[in-house]
């Protein structure tokens, strides 16, 4: 490219190179080492301090975003830091990223706390590099620091007077609060919330996206409480915000005030969480074959968005997804189905190693579930042995001794292991967590533990209290075992007209869900039920269902147990198995009913 001539304005050599760069940049596909040429053109030109320091931040993030030489981007960005303000504060965000990519976590928090100190006076870059922060401390699981920083984001946008963003501020500090389970701190910001959020007259669809995060909030923390009659309204609202959003159009109006230039989530994004957050409401209630619908609906958007989109919360989502609707299939009876799903959980974490550490104890509890369901109790235990030493969640523990109990309890001889555990999930007397459905959960256990131990008084105590609770919240899985149980004591007992009228609930419930277990489990209890009443010809159609639900389940038992992915059972340390998979005869299984 020839030099400019004196005669020249000065900046046309450089919009001339700065045109070029961006064309490269942007062709298809990108011409990125001549975008890189155009742009080290500059400094041959010997540019004005500003131009040289935007020019470094420029190639900086070209490198960056584009190529695999971080040191050189590294540099770039480096030499941009002590320039300009314009220059410097989008500079230090770039660079506190690339730091943060080379696992130099300590030298982006200085760098960016720096930063957040001398951006007062620019409210974009201040409340961005607050929220960068907050994230980095966030993911380092160190929530005090990072509430403390979204709560001086939500203070300084006050003053600013961005209403919206203090908001976002104030609804992410309320997301990491639910999360360290501060819930007497929760409730009052979350009103407070709402009230901002409904106060405020701005852009339909930012002032939309802000009900979707509120909503989104409340739901899970109803969720995550077993409380899935109550999330019934909340749920509702939220199904009707995204309805809303997805007839309003983006409209390109910039805000007037810099501070507002921020948004939660995108649209395509919302309607999958907002799938997802159903799908776990379906599951959780027991109806799973509304869970399945919507599941299938969530992972075609997700199949399409991570064509274009490469951002990791796609493959989070995707991740739990994929954990709910493995549950529903083992209720369903599709052991098969499942475990290949299993697997694709696992190469889905093989590729993040992040998404790994955060779903590592659920992968095993998953793995833990399906053991069951084949009947391998000597692998069940080490999958939830496994699960409980890699989690630190309240609920997640909770879920998974009280399954680690039902394994004991199938076992028939760890009578101390299982007293131990049975004391740290004691729903009398100091459970550990605030769920209503796990609290529900482990009165069944007692009452199962106590019906094997012919002490069946005690066996209905228990299981009256686990009724009470799942009707009180519409738990139909719980329900629908409660009665069963309660249905084979009464049968036990000889009083057969009790048994009936809780058997033939079941049994209506279990089709509802529907759960193959149960289905099972009643049409055993009903055909033995008939046959003691003399009802030869329902003892007979009892007998016909139990057949039936007996070669289902037989036949995915065996499909399950013969594919290659079953060996996932014996893993339970390292990273997750990918690709390892030999089609050879896994431990030798049978069919068990659940009793």
């Amino acid at each position: 490219m020839a030099m400019a001539t004196s005669g020249e304005a000065p900046e046309s050599w450089y919009l001339a190179l700065l045109g070029f760069a961006e064309h490269f940049r942007t062709s298809s596909p990108p011409k990125i080492r001549l975008c890189v040429h155009c742009l080290q053109a500059v400094f041959q030109f010997k540019p004005p301090q500003r131009v040289e320091a935007r020019t470094h931040l420029q190639l900086g993030s070209v490198l960056y975003h584009h190529t695999k030489n971080t040191e050189l981007a590294r540099s770039h960005l480096e030499k941009a830091i002590p320039q300009f303000e314009d220059v410097k504060f989008e500079a230090a965000s770039l660079l506190s990223e690339l730091y943060c990519q080379q696992n130099l976590v300590d030298s982006a928090k200085p760098l960016l706390r720096k930063a957040i100190q001398i951006s007062q006076q620019t409210p974009y870059w201040h409340c961005r590099l607050l929220f960068q922060l907050a994230q980095l401390h966030t993911l380092e699981k160190d929530l005090v620091s990072a509430c403390d920083l979204l709560g001086v984001g939500a203070e300084y946008t006050r003053v600013v007077g961005s209403e919206y963003t203090r908001a976002l501020f104030l609804l992410s500090k309320g997301m990491l609060l639910l999360m360290e389970r501060k819930l007497g701190e929760v409730h009052p910001l979350l009103t407070l919330c709402g009230t901002i959020v409904e106060n405020w007259q701005g852009n339909p669809i930012q002032k939309e996206s802000l009900r979707v995060f509120f909503l989104v909030l409340q739901v899970t923390h109803y969720l995550d409480a077993g409380q899935v009659k109550s999330v019934k309204p909340c749920l509702k609202q939220l199904q009707q915000c995204i309805q809303t959003i997805s007839t309003l159009h983006d409209d390109e109006i910039l805000p007037s005030n810099p501070a507002d230039l921020f948004h939660w989530l995108p649209k395509e994004h919302m309607c999958v969480l907002v799938y997802l957050v159903t799908v776990m409401h379906s599951m959780q209630a027991g109806y799973l074959e509304k869970a399945q619908k919507y599941t299938d609906k969530a992972l075609m958007q997700l199949e399409k968005l991570k064509m274009l989109d490469s951002s990791p919360i796609l493959s989070t989502f995707q991740v739990i997804l994929l954990e709910h609707i493995i549950m529903c299939r083992l209720v369903t009876g599709h052991k098969a189905t499942a475990l290949q799903e299993i697997s694709q959980v696992c190469q889905l974490c093989a590729q993040s190693p992040r998404l790994f550490t955060n779903h590592a104890s659920q992968l095993h509890t998953l793995l833990g579930l399906y053991c069951l369901s084949v009947n391998c109790m000597d692998n069940a235990e080490a999958q939830f042995t496994a699960a409980l030493r890699l989690t630190t969640h309240q609920e997640l523990w909770a879920f998974i001794v009280t399954n680690l109990a039902s394994v004991y309890i199938r076992e028939g001889n760890r009578d101390q292991e299982l007293y131990n555990l049975l004391e740290r999930i004691n729903p009398d007397h100091n459970f550990p967590v605030s769920s209503h459905c796990l609290r529900a959960a482990a009165f069944y256990i007692r009452g199962l533990l106590s019906f094997f131990q012919g002490r069946y008084n005690e066996a209905k105590r228990f299981l009256r209290e686990t009724l009470k609770m799942s009707n009180a919240e519409d738990l139909n899985r719980l329900t629908a075992c409660s009665l069963v149980l309660l249905g084979h004591i009464f049968y036990v007992l000889g009083n057969h007209r009790e048994s009936n009228n809780m058997v033939v609930p079941a049994m209506q419930l279990a089709s509802k869900i529907p759960d193959m277990s149960v289905q099972l489990w009643s049409s055993a209890l009903l055909k033995d039920l008939n046959k003691a009443c003399g009802n030869t010809i329902d003892a007979h159609e009892a007998a016909q269902m139990h057949q039936n639900f007996s070669q289902q389940l037989l036949q995915d038992h065996i499909a399950a147990c013969s594919l290659p992915e079953h060996n996932l059972i014996s893993w339970t340390d390292g990273p997750p198995p990918v690709g390892q998979f030999q089609a050879q005869n896994g431990p030798s299984t049978s069919l068990a009913s659940l009793l």
